[in-house]
């Protein structure tokens, strides 16, 4: 039964919390089958509402992943360690290198969806990126994919009269990516600015990220400043939370 100790704790909570520090301690790996529903029923002697939502609370939490007809499992993903600052910084582009090859260590990347063209700047975007309402923007839609697992769809935003006819119109942009290609333009980057939230993911988002139900989404958006202050990018991306430690590593 669920130690009372704590009567101030939900019994799901209790429940959630023992089978956390199960995982902790190796009881269950990576991989492994979580006890179910009846089997939570029967050792807790509670409702299967209780013992739903201490099942629901590791999948929040991005321990657990429910898989369709065969139960609950201990997520098996590593998270990704997103490294705020060094992965920005132009010795990262600059050099040749993808910004995510500062956060991915050895694993295996994969861009399985790519969208680029060119759309007329709706207010918002074009009162981002400094430009008259109407005005043509290049748009680049991208899915990464790390070891299999979807954890990233971002859309960027590009001022046309900057970029038409470069390779940051094209599928692959080169060695650097967009920001090593703004550079060859004479736009580099030399400001960055983030801003962060978090919510509940639309549907499309939920769809694209393959994301547990519950599972909410980081949001960044990403403007990039050339010299003199000029917005050459705005990066609007939503993460799936329970893929994601985001580090930000700077001196006081």
């Amino acid at each position: 039964m669920v130690n009372q100790g704590n009567g101030s704790q939900p019994k799901y909570q209790r429940i959630a919390d023992e089978l956390k520090a199960a995982i902790q301690a190796g009881e269950y790996g990576p991989g492994d089958r979580l006890p179910g529903e009846n089997d939570l029923m029967a050792t807790y002697e509670v409702a299967r509402m209780t013992a739903r939502q201490a099942l629901s609370v590791l999948q929040n939490e991005g321990l657990a992943e429910a898989r369709k007809g065969a139960g609950v499992f201990v997520r098996a993903f590593r998270p990704l360690r997103r490294r705020g600052l060094q992965r920005l910084a132009q010795d990262q582009w600059g050099s040749g290198k993808s910004i995510w090859s500062a956060d991915i260590e050895d694993r295996t990347l994969v861009v399985d969806q790519i969208e680029v063209g060119e759309e007329s700047a709706d207010d918002r975007i074009a009162g981002a990126l400094g430009l008259a309402s109407g005005s043509a923007v290049c748009v680049r839609s991208r899915r990464f994919v790390l070891d299999g697992k979807p954890v990233l769809i971002a859309t960027s935003y590009l001022p046309s009269d900057i970029v038409a006819g470069s390779a940051i119109t094209e599928e692959d942009t080169g060695p650097g990516g967009t920001y090593a290609r703004l550079a060859d333009l004479g736009f580099k980057p030399v400001h960055f600015r983030e801003e962060i939230r978090c919510r509940m993911p639309s549907a499309d988002e939920a769809d694209r990220l393959s994301l547990s139900m519950g599972t909410p989404v980081v949001l960044i958006v990403r403007t990039a400043f050339a010299e003199g202050g000029r917005v050459v990018e705005i990066n609007q991306m939503a993460l799936d939370s329970a893929s994601y430690v985001l580090e930000y590593d700077f001196d006081a």
